[in-house]
């Protein structure tokens, strides 16, 4: 038992403070429509009110985190902590209650990095692993596992529908599209003929009902593609190809590049399309301009000084604001997607990187 000492006393209350402070686990209540914002330096994720852009609360995540994504119901968000390939654990925090949860062990997927959420269940990438899979919140398990046979398979899309996957893998140069199909039922091996009178052997456990199953077809599109994003109306996906600088558009009806664009964004890092699909910025680690592409035209329409360097890019859902993380100037900056200016700030914690809405109905 520890002595009744009034200075220990006085002395671990202020350093409990400090604690509960820094890491901001006790906070303000969330709100019903969050802004997430990870901060790798911290091992933080910051709850931000995207209404005053207040960070409301934060909660520590593992080391080196990269993307975040929330559950549909907006109650929990999950973190793939990356290590460059090396870890294997998706860190899980409780939106309400503002805090930790339990880690989740990816075991052999080291290197859990792009992340989704659709069909109650979480996607991601395993970049050590060269493979998509999914965790079912439910069971509580990993319960769905496929190789995609590229190097450094990175960010991550999937269709509402969930039937399809896209997916950059970054040292291959290559886009992959995997689809939902049916096949068959499996039935006897082709050619094989119960002996003459003999009784046919019942078939294998659900041997007479269709089985689903996933096509892979792989695109080549340029050097170091890496972030990316599918148009509003679903007929293309563009990629920001960060050793090269080009973009690289792919007609997901043809499975085709259909364009290679010279937009000079060398280190570019992620892609995202405005919800009007007019507009596509891209952010650069290595540049301080957000590039901006009118859709349509395929043509560069500005460049918005924006720091010293960017990563995550969110959008409003009512196209009227862009958030972008600034790594270098840890900080995140807020852009009105009508003036095209950045006109706020938010610290979340140094050197920002994924970003997520997190929504409760």
């Amino acid at each position: 038992m520890r002595p009744k000492n009034p200075q220990w006393l006085v002395a671990g209350t202020a350093l409990a403070g400090l604690l509960f402070a820094a890491i901001g686990v006790v906070g303000q209540s969330t709100p019903q429509k969050s802004l997430l914002a990870l901060s790798k330096r911290n091992h933080t994720l910051a709850i931000v009110d995207p209404n005053t852009l207040q960070v409301l609360g934060r909660a520590p995540v593992g080391a080196d985190p990269h993307e975040v994504i929330a559950s549909s119901d907006g109650k929990t968000a999950y973190v793939s902590i990356y290590g460059g390939g090396r870890y294997h654990a998706l860190s899980v925090i409780d939106l309400v209650g503002q805090k930790a949860l339990p880690d989740i062990d990816t075991g052999a997927l080291n290197g859990p990095h792009g992340l989704a959420f659709g069909g109650g269940k979480v996607w991601f990438t395993a970049e050590g692993a060269k493979a998509i899979a999914t965790y079912d919140p439910v069971s509580a398990k990993i319960d769905w596992i496929m190789g995609t046979g590229q190097n450094r398979t990175h960010m991550l899309y999937v269709t509402p529908d969930v039937k399809q996957v896209y997916t950059t893998n970054v040292s291959s140069a290559t886009v992959s599209i995997l689809e939902k199909v049916t096949l068959p039922p499996m039935g006897p091996p082709p050619g094989m003929r119960p002996p003459q009178g003999s009784t046919p052997p019942p078939p294998p456990p659900g041997g007479n009902q269709p089985r689903m199953d996933w096509n892979e077809t792989v695109i080549s599109v340029g050097k170091g593609d890496e972030g990316f994003d599918v148009s509003r109306d679903g007929r293309e996906l563009w990629t920001a190809n960060a050793q090269d600088g080009t973009l690289s558009v792919v007609d997901l009806t043809t499975r085709t590049v259909t364009a290679t664009l010279d937009a000079k964004t060398f280190g570019a890092n992620r892609l995202k399309f405005t919800p009007d699909g007019k507009l596509v910025l891209i952010s650069s680690l290595g540049d301080g301009d957000l590039v901006i592409y009118d859709a349509v035209s395929r043509k560069e329409f500005k460049r918005v000084k924006i720091g010293h360097g960017a990563a995550g890019i969110l959008i409003d859902r009512d196209g009227n604001r862009a958030f972008i993380a600034c790594g270098p100037d840890n900080y995140v900056a807020v852009m009105d997607l009508k003036t095209l200016a950045v006109t706020s700030h938010i610290d979340v914690g140094g050197e920002p990187d994924g970003l997520a809405w997190a929504i409760r109905p």
